[in-house]
C-alpha cells in the first residue's frame, strides 16, 4: 500500500526531530549516535523518494536527488559511510530540510484533501 505524501512528510519530520534530539544529547556514545543518525538519514531518503515531483518542486533549494542517493548509499554501501558526512548532514542539512518539510505540509493543508499529482 502506497503511503500518502502527507504521511511521507510526517515520516521525514519525525526523523528530522529524532536527529535533532540525538545530537543534543551529551551522554550519547559516538558509535551508537552514528548508527542512529545513519538510520534516520536512511528513513528520510526512503520517504523522499516517493514524494510527488509537484510537491518537491515547491522546495527547489533542497537537493532531493542527493537525499535519495544518500539513502541508496546508506543501504548498499554502509561500510563506506564516513562519520564526517553523517554528522555534517545531521547538524547542517537536516534542520533546513525540517523547515522545508513544514512548508510543504502547509502547502498540503492549503490544498485540502487533494494533493499534488506525481
Amino acid at each position: 500500500m502506497t503511503r500518502a505524501p502527507r504521511d511521507r512528510l510526517l515520516d521525514m519530520l519525525a526523523s528530522c526531530d529524532a536527529i535533532a534530539d540525538h545530537i543534543d544529547r551529551d551522554d550519547a556514545d559516538e558509535g551508537i549516535l552514528f548508527d542512529a543518525l545513519r538510520m534516520r538519514l536512511f528513513e528520510i531518503g526512503e520517504a523522499a523518494k516517493d514524494l510527488p515531483t509537484g510537491l518537491t518542486d515547491t522546495e527547489p533549494e533542497i537537493p532531493w536527488s542527493m537525499i535519495i542517493r544518500t539513502r541508496d548509499r546508506l543501504a548498499h554501501h554502509y561500510f563506506d559511510t564516513t562519520h564526517a558526512i553523517v554528522f555534517e548532514a545531521a547538524h547542517h542539512e537536516v534542520p533546513m530540510l525540517a523547515q522545508a518539510v513544514h512548508r510543504m505540509l502547509a502547502i498540503l493543508d492549503e490544498a485540502g484533501p487533494q494533493e499534488p499529482a506525481r
